[in-house]
């Protein structure tokens, strides 16, 4: 039986907690045990030296090893801190972490990646800001160990963000993050499904900072992000947060366009100077290359039109909840 997964703020029966932390897994069978024992002693010493709550949400975005039964046996241990979302399918780490979003109970929302690259002891370097007055707190990674591909790979993204975007962050590829609870019900209002979560949340931020966290190497299985991904990544931060690829297309038309009108000058000339050559066939290209630059133009125009519009009506839903585990559920 499929479940609704329903806002916190929603239900009479959510008991508020000072802090929720978001673990999105798929196929983390192996590292799951060692994440589990480290969070919740990080967790469990700075609630009791600050006399504060936590809940930690997991959500099993389809694995196909053993993480859900993995994941039951946590809830049973600690069934008042402990939630479990177990999705129908694989819908990827940001449908997994929006999904967390939407019940979320804390006041403060912390972000982690299950792979232990981002140690859950960075955790409360990322409080003390939020302590500051922060409402998001980004987190750079320090002396990175990942391989040459996933670093330069992840520096092209940066950059190609920073051009056509006015987000700011450094390290977009870590995950490790801190939210205001008001910024995190509202990414969940907004139910955007293509969109990447920690940019959304810089543009919805009040005060931002950023800081260094330490960075591990993985402690099992590899990396779920191919090449694919990372260019769906880039895409999706491109077309959610910008529309400069739609102006550098109806720019290029403008050009193509320009150039290929001089050209059906310069022919013209030619023709009544010297005469017909070739049977006008040079002639031909080129006024179908102006038609091309111009329909190039015309389709950029309407696509910044239609940009707009996808900017302020994308609420698409994009995963199902098969079951939950904890409290709601």
């Amino acid at each position: 039986m499929v479940k609704k997964q329903t806002p916190s703020a929603a239900s009479p029966l959510a008991k508020e907690r000072d802090f929720s932390i978001v673990v999105p897994i798929y196929n983390e069978e192996e590292s799951l045990p060692i994440l589990f024992e480290r969070l919740t002693k990080v967790m469990d010493d700075y609630t009791k030296k600050t006399s504060t709550t936590y809940e930690i949400i997991f959500t099993n975005d389809g694995s196909k090893d053993r993480s859900q039964a993995i994941l039951e046996t946590y809830y049973k241990q600690r069934p008042h801190q402990v939630r479990v979302i177990e999705f129908n399918g694989n819908y990827g780490q940001h449908m997994a972490i929006l999904a967390a979003f939407e019940t979320v109970q804390g006041k403060t929302i912390i972000n982690l990646d299950a792979d232990l690259q981002n140690p859950p002891e960075e955790i409360p370097k990322l409080l003390e800001k939020i302590n500051q007055g922060y409402d998001y707190v980004g987190s750079i990674r320090d002396g990175r160990k990942d391989n040459w591909f996933r670093t330069y790979a992840s520096r092209i993204i940066n950059k190609i963000r920073s051009m056509i975007t006015n987000i700011v962050m450094t390290d977009q590829g870590c995950m490790l993050r801190a939210y205001s609870r008001e910024i995190v019900d509202e990414i969940a209002r907004l139910h955007e499904t293509s969109t990447f979560i920690p940019a959304l949340a810089y543009t919805l931020s009040r005060q931002p900072t950023e800081i260094l966290v330490r960075h591990e190497e993985r402690v099992a299985g590899v990396s779920k992000y191919s090449f694919y991904k990372l260019f769906r990544v880039t895409f999706d931060l491109a077309t959610s947060f910008s529309i400069v690829p739609l102006q550098i297309f109806t720019f290029l038309g403008f050009i193509v366009s320009f150039f290929s009108g001089l050209l059906v000058a310069y022919l013209l000339l030619r023709r009544l100077i010297i005469g017909p050559e070739a049977e006008g066939l040079f002639t031909l290209f080129s006024i179908l290359y102006f038609l091309a630059g111009m329909i190039l133009a015309g389709i950029g125009i309407m696509g910044e039109y239609l940009g707009r519009i996808f900017l302020s009506s994308s609420k698409r839903r994009g995963f199902l909840v098969r079951k939950t585990l904890g409290q709601n559920d």
